[in-house]
């Protein structure tokens, strides 16, 4: 006879058992009554005591240890056969498996290891160890800090006479330090006396620089080496690159001979990720991006023309004002000129008309700023005139979004390293402003009056939080944003992709359609200006025949005249008045 029992519960639902053991007291510690101290207790009389109908409660915070985390893969294989088995063998390993069947230990082990497995499927039916106990997490509704910022320092320009900070980067390493380039960019303009010193401060003594960098000229840029943080590149108001080691001192470590350097001043400096973390390349206004290697800068190593025409004169190129490069496209970069155009270029091209890969134009004046989306590099911001504007590069005939026209000029911009939707924007009047295209699009998420001087410049920590603007003055305002504005949101990133890819598709149908109507009045106009021709020839002709008619008829009637004068000189008088009259009938 078979009992069978149907379990009306899973044993999963039981839970883990408890199981309770005696022990002895222990004493954890044992404080003995001072009667000294009971002296130094004054007794309050009357008291006075505040009466609740609720229960008092109090908040307690507890902080636990933290313990390290360490994801490690686990490779099973088959193991356990001796030396001289080979596992791939089928034979040998049937054969070895008999062998040890026959043993007399065989039974009584798998006896044992049964039970021990018995205990761990028990175990893993009483407690799911894949439970999530968190699985409504994501349904907790988050209340979202509103955008904002405030001041944390502000670095002075320690000379008399006031210069323009013109250029911000940041220390690779902790970003504890800022460099600031210092120079007078108004053309022959500069104040007698003016000092060509720039400056490092450290963040936590604004009152007075670190290193000051001594260059033979002022300088309008000015960067960090990402590989070495010692190793500074600085590009001049004369057009010489030169470098400076921190170790060193002051005086600069590296300088590039002025007959193979930039005729304009250096507005754009970017080091290169190459292996020796020695290689970079500058832009300028004299229409030439310039490679160098800081081992040997007595001259560049290769020079590339901004000749959109694609012939490579100098004469017809475009002056350079910012530049961008992205790691991880390494052949290309993009210049942002004068006249509002930037400019797609392959490094790697053979002729100079390949180098000019494609060009974007939508700016009235210079690009002042230029950088790709770190997010989407296919996405580029640019900042000029009165507009920042962002590019898609499936789309040059129009950006894919703008903002709208300010009445201050806009002088720099860039975007966040940490949200691929944020973006800030610097402007005339001194106004910071931070854009969010995920909050809203048609004005900025967050707009602050940093100084009353016009901004001239921004930089943006690698972490998203400090945002550093350098003044007209030469003022550098250090500011702190809100977690809203320095931390990732839920889904941003495919929300950002999905904006730039509307926007771009977008575009694509207006150019398209933009392209359709030209096209056909294109072809509207030729055909009116071939009818036109053919009714011009029309008249011309018309014209003509009763002109020619005309003429002859005019031929006609004089030779008649003629003939009757002679006919009245031969003949009586009354003949000849017959005779005229008979012509003139005949004539009529």
């Amino acid at each position: 006879m078979e009992i069978v029992y149907v379990y009306v519960k899973k044993r999963s639902e039981f839970g883990k058992q408890c199981n309770f053991s005696d022990r002895q007291a222990e004493l954890s510690i044992d404080i003995a009554p001072n009667p000294e101290l009971a002296a130094l207790y004054v007794e309050r009389n009357p008291v006075d005591t505040g009466i609740q109908c609720s229960a008092s409660m109090s908040e307690h915070e507890a902080n636990t240890e933290r313990f390290e985390m360490e994801n490690c893969g686990v490779n099973h294989v088959e193991g356990g056969w001796p030396k001289d088995v080979n596992p791939l063998e089928l034979e040998q390993t049937i054969r070895f498996r008999k062998k040890v069947e026959k043993d007399e230990n065989y039974i009584s082990t798998i006896v044992q290891l049964g039970s021990i497995m018995e205990h761990c499927i028990k175990q893993n039916n009483a407690i799911d160890i894949y439970e999530e106990y968190f699985n409504d997490e994501d349904d907790v509704e988050v209340t979202e800090e509103a955008p904002s910022a405030k001041t944390i320092n502000v670095f002075r320009d320690p000379q008399e006479i006031k210069r323009t900070a013109t250029h911000l980067s940041w220390h690779p390493d902790g970003n504890k330090k800022l460099a600031v380039a210092y120079s007078c960019l108004n053309f022959q303009r500069a104040p007698m006396g003016m000092s060509h010193d720039s400056y490092i401060w450290d963040l936590e003594n604004p009152n007075q620089p670190e290193l000051a960098l001594k260059p033979p000229s002022p300088l309008v840029t000015l960067e960090y080496n990402p590989k070495d943080s010692h190793v500074l590149l600085g590009g001049c108001y004369n057009g010489q690159i030169a470098c400076w080691d921190t170790r060193k001192g002051s005086l600069v470590a590296e300088l590039s001979t002025i007959e193979f350097s930039h005729q304009d001043p250096v507005y754009g400096t970017i080091w290169l990720q190459s292996k020796t973390g020695t290689e970079c390349f500058s832009a300028s206004t004299d229409g030439q991006v310039m490679w160098w290697d800081i081992r040997k800068l007595s001259e560049p190593t290769e020079v590339v023309i901004m000749d959109i025409s694609r012939k490579g004169q100098l004469e017809n190129a475009l002056g350079a004002i910012s530049l961008e490069f992205e790691s991880t496209l390494p052949t290309k970069f993009m210049v942002g000129t004068e006249q509002g155009i930037v400019i797609s270029c392959n490094r790697k091209a053979k002729t100079p008309a390949e180098k000019i890969v494609c060009t974007f134009s939508g700016h009235h004046g210079p690009i002042y700023a230029l950088q790709r989306n770190p997010f989407y590099p296919k996405n580029f911001l640019t900042v000029g005139d009165w507009t920042a504007r962002i590019w898609s590069e499936d789309s040059r005939e129009s950006s894919i979004m703008w903002t709208r026209y300010h009445m201050a000029y806009l002088t720099d911009g860039a975007w966040s390293p940490v949200r691929p939707a944020v973006f800030f924007t610097t402007k005339m009047d001194g106004t910071l402003d931070i854009w969010d295209l995920v909050f809203k699009q048609c004005d900025p998420a967050l707009s602050l009056k940093v100084c009353d001087d016009a901004l001239f410049c921004l930089r943006v920590q690698d972490t998203g939080c400090l945002i550093a603007c350098g003044s007209q003055l030469g003022t550098t305002t250090l500011l702190e944003v809100s977690s809203s504005l320095s931390t990732l949101q839920r889904n941003e990133k495919n929300i950002a992709s999905s904006i730039f890819e509307r926007e771009t598709r977008r575009e694509k149908i207006l150019e398209a359609r933009h392209r359709e109507m030209r096209l056909k009045e294109k072809g509207k106009v030729e055909g009116e200006d071939d009818g036109q021709k053919e009714e011009e020839g029309a008249l011309d002709l018309n014209e003509l025949v009763a002109k020619a008619e005309e003429e002859f008829f005019e031929i006609v009637f004089s030779e008649l005249r003629r003939k009757d004068a002679e006919a009245m000189k031969k003949k009586p008088k009354s003949v000849r008045t017959s005779s005229f009259e008979a012509c003139g009938r005949t004539g009529l």
